[in-house]
């Protein structure tokens, strides 16, 4: 999609922060509001950027540059409207207008002006190049020349950056007007080849199968698709196939909701090689246009979170009511959106009001026992994953990873024989992977049990993962506890090579130091894991050990241990 990304950069000559003129700067009280929108621009924050931009142009009200941005802004935070009062703003052969263009045909396209926006594109000032050929295409549909639209697809089907979307268009086109053997023959691949598998492709096929008197085949096709990821909205799609199998096809059924999936299929494909903005302006158009199209406003969500703009995330996503496919992942996303915030309460509410709304969901127990576990709650986290595997076959190999975390909370808990049995039998479903290997590897060391497996285990984590000081401290912590200190000496170093601040990797490597009679080298790394704020507790035993040494501090522990 690199091309793809390339092109819609020719968008965003009014999107970017333009200098201002050495006059305009002068300006009295110009100054300040540019300096924090630029900021705001360069923080990836949309409405701070909106609020001083639009400032900065009550007092510079034709400066083209300030448009553009404020442009910009508000056209991120899907206040579509606003945005179009502003392109009105630039005239029509300013150079940069390609984004108010855009803008201007969302706003035609929305209201249904079909006419309109086709005169524009062949114009050519409609929402640029990536956009125009798949919107005119179902511009045509919706004027009733399927003839044309097909003509429109097919010309974008052969090769070039949007071969692949318009294939999945033209198939979204002929289930729209009935020809749903036509769309089947694309999303199955017999005409074009196989289509890159998404959940819209998905959906879309399910629905088409069904209309085919195929209902066996859509079933099939959902279940494999969420066997390795459960997706709420396809497991809801099977439900609704299960109930109703002469359900009308209803994903794409009129030419509006056909240019607001261009809208989306194209945020999804620029990912972020075009940068964290034009791919969230993409989906905020899709949503604007149809206002059902709540995969969009996900995915603006979704975009947001990994810009950092936490509270325009967590916003966005609660703007997606219950009754959408998309509202149990919406949730999800809000409750991590809360949790990045450190509104850590209130992100365990969202998550145990969910579990009690939809108790069906393992993905759902899961989450809610994930952040359980991160907030070191880990008697409720024991409980949520113990309601997720309820729900799920046990002897699947991906679920691995919730025996493992239940497996964690248990051992914090004080249950470990309940934890060794969680971490043996993730390893039974996924033998060689490497954080449970380490992690019960590390476990048994701690309890002097079974050394010789812990050291084969951590072997062949250290194996998998060289690169992880986590695991590279526990083969030379093993060989520590095994009285190996000489063999310890190498990995512990390396450990500390790859997290030179951790405190705990180096207050190892000082124990380590120590036993082989490397004294000054022990207390100078004793002295670096005090530097990196290690625990209370770790912190008091690492300086009795630079007061007295290693050897008594271990003679001090045993006498307290046997008097107790």
């Amino acid at each position: 999609m690199r091309i793809i990304a390339l092109l819609f950069l020719t968008l965003t000559g009014a999107g970017l922060v333009l200098p201002l003129s050495a006059t305009a700067q002068a300006q009295t009280g110009l100054a300040g509001p540019y300096l924090a929108a630029r900021q705001a621009v360069i923080d990836g924050d949309h409405r701070e950027a909106a609020i001083y931009f639009e400032q900065a142009l009550q007092r510079d009200p034709d400066n083209r540059g300030l448009i553009g941005n404020a442009l910009l802004a508000r056209a991120a935070l899907g206040q579509w409207d606003r945005a179009m009062q502003i392109a009105a703003r630039l005239p029509d052969t300013d150079p940069n207008r390609e984004l108010a263009f855009m803008v201007e045909q969302v706003g035609r396209i929305q209201v249904g002006d079909l006419a309109g926006a086709l005169a524009t594109i062949e114009a050519g000032e409609g929402a640029g190049p990536l956009v125009d050929g798949l919107t005119a295409a179902w511009l045509h549909l919706g004027e009733g020349d399927m003839s044309r639209a097909v003509t429109g697809f097919e010309d974008l089907t052969d090769s070039g950056p949007l071969a692949g979307i318009a294939q999945f268009h033209l198939a979204l086109a002929r289930a729209a007007v009935g020809d749903f053997e036509g769309a089947d023959a694309i999303l199955s691949g017999a005409t074009y080849g196989p289509l890159q598998a998404t959940s819209h492709g998905i959906q879309t096929h399910a629905q088409v199968l069904v209309q085919l008197d195929r209902q066996d085949d859509a079933l099939d096709l959902l279940t494999a698709a969420t066997a390795a990821a459960p997706d709420p909205t396809l497991l809801s799609l099977r439900d609704s196939i299960t109930e109703n199998p002469t359900r009308p096809y209803d994903f794409v059924v009129n030419a509006r909701q056909g240019v607001a999936e261009v809208f989306y299929s194209l945020a999804q494909g620029l990912g972020n090689d075009s940068g964290p903005t034009l791919p969230l302006v993409y989906a905020r158009a899709a949503y604007e246009i149809d206002p059902g199209h709540y995969d969009a406003l996900l995915l603006a969500a979704e975009l947001l979170m990994d810009d950092g703009q936490l509270h325009l995330a967590a916003e966005t996503y609660a703007e997606i009511p219950d009754s959408a496919a998309a509202f149990v992942t919406a949730r999800l996303g809000q409750s991590e959106a809360l949790f990045e915030m450190d509104q850590q309460d209130e992100a365990a509410t969202v998550l145990q009001n969910l579990a009690e709304t939809y108790p069906q969901f393992a993905s759902v127990h899961a989450a809610l026992g994930d952040m359980m576990r991160r907030m070191e709650r880990f008697g409720p986290a024991v409980v949520a994953y113990s309601d997720a595997l309820a729900l799920v076959d046990t002897d699947q190999p991906r679920y691995w990873f919730l025996h493992y975390a239940r497996g964690i909370s248990l051992e914090r808990e004080g249950r470990w024989t309940e934890a060794e049995a969680d971490f043996r039998h993730a390893l039974v479903l996924n033998p060689d992977q490497p954080q449970v290997l380490n992690y019960l590897g590390y476990s048994l060391v701690e309890q002097r049990r079974d050394l010789d497996e812990a050291l084969a285990m951590i072997e062949r984590a250290v194996a998998t993962e060289p690169r992880s000081g986590y695991i590279v401290d526990s083969l030379g912590w093993v060989f520590y506890r095994l009285g190996r200190f000489e063999e310890a000496v190498a990995p512990m170093e390396r450990a500390v090579e790859l997290l030179p601040n951790d405190p705990i990797l180096n207050d190892h490597l000082g124990d380590v130091y120590y036993m082989v009679g490397r004294t000054r080298e022990a207390e100078f790394q004793w002295q670096r894991a005090l530097s990196f704020e290690p625990t209370e507790e770790d912190a008091t035993r690492i300086r009795l050990k630079l007061d007295i040494g290693l050897t008594q501090v271990l003679e001090q522990e045993v006498a307290e241990g046997e008097t107790q």
